[in-house]
């Protein structure tokens, strides 16, 4: 194939066509691990990435300008970035934190670059296009809403209950959530994601923050019709471990159940857990053939002592997953009996 072919009508690059249309949704470390894991399975990505952020750099540039937080859409451009020298470069610079006494303290480039793309263009997918082919990205990354939204909840510690607003402490609060929901509850979700959920072959959501970052995609309603009403398949990957002040105390089928109150009427195809991370198999399998999917079960962390999602590990899991391979345990059922293949 001449290098033609992999240049579109517009002069962009294009990252291969090969493997399924995949979006993956979430934030932060969660959805960086899920990406990196998937640029090694299909080109045909696309990041639809949670827009609630308001700690640290992100936060600051909220509040100063208005804006979507960049943060956690810098960090998914970075996850998927070209391992070439130009592209690793280029994700180093956008990551660099700035440490000093003055304004830019603690400030990552990336999200000032992002800003500056945003003020320049007035089209945030525009603005995260131009820095994805500076870092000559594998696929594509978009905000979840087109507006910044609040995460709101209450917090239920003994007998006391609190509402509180803000994804940094809803995430740092202790006490069991209940009643999670975003502000605006009306925002619309952002056409491109809508876009790329409807012509997606599958969904992925998960891993991480659990209320902060996943159930979001579940809440805001516009994103929830687009993800019960897509044909796409749609697949869980399941946390390594809790996450303190967010998910104590949650069992691997506590996570699951948690989607199921928020979002009764989404069905799934698959879910993806580390055997180690499971306290009990019977009760997550339960859970997940109530939600119609496979309990596909398959070492994925790090090592015994880490809880990071390894990039080959979790990309063997979703290549078994997509490829309708059956979980270690429990229901047979090939992942896409219930959804045939589109052409």
């Amino acid at each position: 194939m001449s290098n033609h072919a992999t240049i579109d009508s517009s002069g962009w690059p294009r990252r291969g066509a090969e493997g399924p249309a995949v979006v993956a949704l979430g934030g932060g470390h969660g959805l960086s691990a899920t990406l990196r894991a998937l640029r090694h399975v299909s080109h045909r990505l696309t990041a639809v990435v949670t827009v609630a952020d308001d700690g640290g750099s992100s936060g600051r540039l909220r509040d100063e300008f208005g804006c979507l937080p960049p943060g956690d859409l810098r960090m998914a451009l970075a996850a998927l970035t070209d391992d070439s020298e130009w592209g690793l470069t280029w994700r180093d610079v956008l990551q660099h934190r700035f440490a000093g006494a003055g304004e830019l303290d603690n400030h990552a480039l990336g999200n000032l670059l992002i800003l500056a793309l945003w003020q320049l263009l007035d089209d945030e997918v525009a603005g995260l296009a131009w820095v994805g082919r500076l870092l000559g990205i594998h696929g594509r990354v978009v905000p979840m809403s087109a507006s910044p939204l609040v995460i709101e909840a209450d917090i239920v510690n003994g007998t006391d209950r609190r509402r509180v607003s803000g994804q940094v402490a809803v995430a740092t609060t202790r006490g069991r959530m209940e009643n999670v929901g975003v502000v605006p509850a009306d925002a619309d979700a952002h056409p491109e994601a809508v876009r790329a959920i409807d012509e997606a072959d599958w969904v992925v959501l998960g891993p991480g923050s659990w209320y902060t970052s996943v159930l979001p995609h579940l809440i805001l309603p516009a994103m929830h019709r687009s993800l019960v009403s897509t044909p796409a398949r749609k697949a869980v990957v399941l946390n390594l471990s809790e996450q303190t002040g967010e998910t104590e105390g949650m069992s691997a089928a506590d996570h699951l159940r948690v989607l199921a109150e928020y979002a009764p009427d989404l069905r799934l195809d698959v879910v993806i857990a580390d055997p180690s991370a499971v306290e009990d198999i019977e009760d997550l399998q339960g859970v997940a053939q109530g939600l119609g999917a496979v309990l596909v079960l398959r070492q994925v962390r790090t090592s015994e002592t880490l809880c990071h999602h390894d990039p080959l590990r979790l990309a063997a899991a979703f290549r078994d997953a997509f490829d309708g391979a059956v979980g270690d345990v429990g229901d047979t059922r090939p992942a896409h009996d219930e959804h045939p293949a589109r052409p």
